[in-house]
């Protein structure tokens, strides 16, 4: 895995050739990374691809489970932290689904904010061909995203999805000609980057309380709170004042 800056964005690249597979490795580097972004105020999105043009991922490294606990249990752990770190990032992720996404390669896009996928790209989730189940958020977000019905047949069924399907269903929220993913998904951080930071940090997370089975109530009034909240930072006047003047804003993400 390996990564570099530019502007407001992160972009962060699967490479470990020839499936670009995750290992215990680039887990804990993924896991890691988004720590060091976290705390990097001027990261407003990160785009996550593959290397090449087959694969955005194919999932677990599977010769290293080498058909022992111990190593499955270190080698899921991973997974869990990696993409829950992933998931609750402060920014705006987005995937740029280049080629197959499978396994965990799939998880790995589930854990995204946004998906965008190329048009010949394939997605399952296929552990339990191989004795195993999709143990890095799977089984959780799939669901959440394309419904109960659809997830038993991609995961208890071992169907396959295309880029066309994944568009139907809601797995994806985009899909583009074959090599312009990662174009688009610059484009939508772009736009990311034209929003309030906190407001956007803040809409994520309250975005987040629903999945997570906060009471509607409860979210209801933590969203009025965090309304209150933005006007402790500079960039709600900012972003009224630009409005009113009629020019962009200039974000300090104070």
């Amino acid at each position: 895995m390996r990564h570099e800056i530019r502007g407001h964005t992160a972009f962060v690249t699967i490479d470990n050739p020839p499936a670009n597979t995750w290992t215990p490795e680039s887990l804990i580097a993924l896991e890691k990374l988004v720590g060091d972004l976290n705390a990097d105020r001027s990261i407003y999105a990160a785009v996550i691809t593959g290397a090449g043009e087959k694969f955005f991922s194919a999932g677990a490294d599977l010769k290293r489970f080498q058909g022992d606990k111990v190593h499955a249990r270190h080698f899921i752990a991973r997974f869990g932290a990696a993409f829950e770190a992933w998931m609750n990032a402060r920014f705006v992720t987005i995937a740029a689904i280049n080629g197959y996404a499978m396994g965990g390669g799939l998880e790995c896009a589930l854990a995204c904010d946004i998906r965008i996928a190329e048009s010949h790209a394939q997605m399952a989730l296929p552990e339990p061909a191989v004795g195993l189940l999709p143990a890095g958020c799977g089984t959780q977000m799939l669901p959440w995203l394309v419904g109960e019905g659809w997830a038993k047949r991609m995961i208890l069924a071992n169907e396959r999805v295309d880029a066309a399907t994944a568009l139907r269903i809601g797995l994806v929220q985009e899909v583009i000609e074959k090599g312009k993913s990662l174009a688009s998904a610059t484009a939508l951080a772009e736009r990311v980057a034209t929003l309030s930071p906190r407001a956007v940090e803040y809409c994520k997370s309250l975005i987040h309380n629903a999945r997570n089975g906060i009471p509607k109530r409860e979210g209801l009034a933590l969203e009025r709170e965090r309304f209150m909240d933005l006007f402790d930072h500079s960039d709600t006047a900012e972003g009224v004042n630009a409005f009113l003047e009629k020019r962009k804003p200039e974000w300090k993400n104070d």
